[in-house]
């Protein structure tokens, strides 16, 4: 038997395919909390236009007493009751009973910088409590979490190289995932009659298979999306930009759409069911729904290599000192 028939029937005996099942296996555990942190954050902000709206308020009204405060008045209101802070920005609503927001800064200049952002009494001056709204931080900082690991430029580059790996990860998988000629099938469903360790295989297998289309959109998507000036500069090299091509490069028509997909929303040209509705809900949930793969296959990983690694040295140690005498046996760290 040659060593592709080999590949095609018995896969698990060839070489290379043990190789790549131990790469994917601890490359696996080192990126797991990574990949479950952005699967899950990914799934949640699906879903980021609807936690803003349901996290903002109703606008704050007060009763008009006599004329309202000048920006001056304001300024000097605010600065009193933040003692240290300037006022950045003064913003006042159409609507002349609505709250007035003060955005008040202190330090800078080569100082860690702190902002506050109030609401004040255009006619009192009195300080009415934060312009933004516990639910809305939580959100913004979710999605910070998700986009650059809440560490600006430098954890949108991390990311980058986050995805990178999950890309790498996800192919290797493609090569453990093939089962042979005989069994490929069965890795397309969940087994039945079989035991706990032998579902989790085959959850595995089967979430890695189905999945794999969007796990490697999110990932490619999520390259771009950390470093997208290099991933234009590889697209102009490939194919370069000229007159002609103006508007019609493939590069560019990859990239578009690599990108839009990431989101999960469809109010975009080129869909041909726009703006909310049942098409739009529709689309959200899927992607909420796969958005989970990755970290449904972190799961499903850990409880392989916490049964194939941990359960199996902890039970030949075992075994060792219980095959040696008493008086060689050494007290378990």
């Amino acid at each position: 038997m040659t060593y592709w028939q080999r590949w095609l029937w018995q896969p698990q005996t060839v070489w290379l395919r043990k190789a790549t099942f131990q790469l994917h296996l601890w490359s696996g555990i080192g990126l797991g909390l990574y990949v479950l942190l952005i699967s899950v954050t990914g799934s949640i902000l699906v879903y980021r236009n609807e936690l803003y709206r349901a996290a903002t308020p109703d606008p704050i009204l007060v009763t008009a007493s006599g004329a309202p405060l000048t920006d001056a008045q304001l300024r000097g209101t605010a600065t009193r009751a933040w003692p240290g802070y300037r006022v950045v920005i003064i913003s006042r609503p159409p609507n002349p009973n609505q709250a007035v927001g003060i955005s008040l800064e202190r330090g800078g200049h080569g100082l860690k910088s702190s902002r506050k952002n109030r609401l004040f009494n255009p006619y009192t001056g009195a300080d009415l409590g934060d312009s933004v709204p516990l639910g809305v931080w939580a959100v913004s900082k979710l999605l910070s979490l998700h986009d650059d690991l809440l560490g600006g430029t430098t954890g949108r580059k991390v990311n980058g190289v986050g995805a990178l790996l999950v890309v790498a990860l996800s192919l290797s998988g493609i090569v453990v995932w093939w089962p042979g000629m005989r069994t490929w099938r069965r890795s397309l469903t969940i087994p039945r009659g079989v035991g706990w360790q032998r579902l989790i295989w085959g959850l595995h297998s089967m979430v890695g298979f189905w999945g794999l289309g969007f796990i490697l959109l999110f990932a490619l998507s999520g390259v771009y999306l950390s470093s997208p000036d290099l991933v234009q500069d590889l697209a102009d090299r490939i194919e370069p930009l000229t007159d002609a091509n103006a508007r019609t490069r493939t590069v560019d028509q990859l990239i578009y759409w690599l990108a839009y997909l990431h989101f999960g929303r469809i109010n975009g040209i080129g869909i041909p069911c726009r703006g909310p509705g049942i098409c739009d809900m529709a689309t959200k949930l899927t992607w909420a729904v796969v958005g989970i793969a990755p970290a449904g296959m972190f799961v499903t990983g850990a409880v392989m290599w916490w049964n194939r690694v941990v359960r199996k040295r902890a039970k030949a140690r075992k075994l060792s000192r219980t095959a040696l005498p008493k008086t060689m046996q050494l007290p378990l760290r």
